[in-house]
């Protein structure tokens, strides 16, 4: 067994370390995120980051962005499909990780014609939704300073079946937009 590769969802087997764009597939990312809990799973009910993804992408529509730009939102965390989400606090203590997300990420946004959207505008869209999310799974969480949103995000704890299948709905549906626009 070579420990230097992944096996995927959908069968393919490639070094993450090395990804390209070929090794990139939605089904992979979508069925990964809709299975992976937010926030190390420290909430009061699963909430996944597949459904995080959609409500970002939600509320990128609301805010009036283009289908690009909504894509990007929809995938600004793609890379935790292949290597997992490591919270904020002790990720900022793995410069490691943030160059490989940062590899993952540009060959992601790079196959879907992502790479020249502005990163402050998914990062924005994300930091407003996370701040939204604590108020709501964390029983303790409270803040003064909630960032209004435009949309009204779906927090209720979903099937990740549901989220997979609405993931990939939104995302084909996006690129095929995204291309028309080109």
């Amino acid at each position: 067994m070579n420990s230097n590769v992944m096996n995927s969802y959908t069968g393919r087997i490639f070094d993450p370390m090395k990804i390209c764009e070929d090794d990139i597939c939605l089904e992979d990312i979508a069925h990964a995120l809709s299975m992976m809990c937010r926030g190390s799973g420290q909430l009061l009910y699963f909430y996944s980051v597949g459904q995080h993804s959609l409500n970002c992408a939600y509320e990128a529509m609301a805010r009036g962005y283009g289908a690009k730009v909504i894509l990007a939102c929809l995938l600004h965390d793609a890379s935790e499909g292949y290597i997992a989400d490591i919270i904020r606090p002790v990720k900022q203590h793995l410069q490691a990780y943030y160059v490989i997300e940062d590899m993952i990420m540009e060959t992601i946004f790079r196959k879907y014609g992502l790479s020249d959207i502005d990163k402050s505008l998914w990062q924005s869209i994300d930091n407003d939704m996370l701040e939204n999310e604590m108020t709501v799974m964390l029983s303790h969480h409270q803040s003064d300073n909630v960032p209004p949103l435009r949309s009204k995000p779906d927090f209720q704890e979903r099937d990740y079946h549901e989220i997979e299948q609405e993931f990939l709905f939104l995302a084909r549906q996006l690129i095929k937009e995204g291309q028309a626009n080109d």
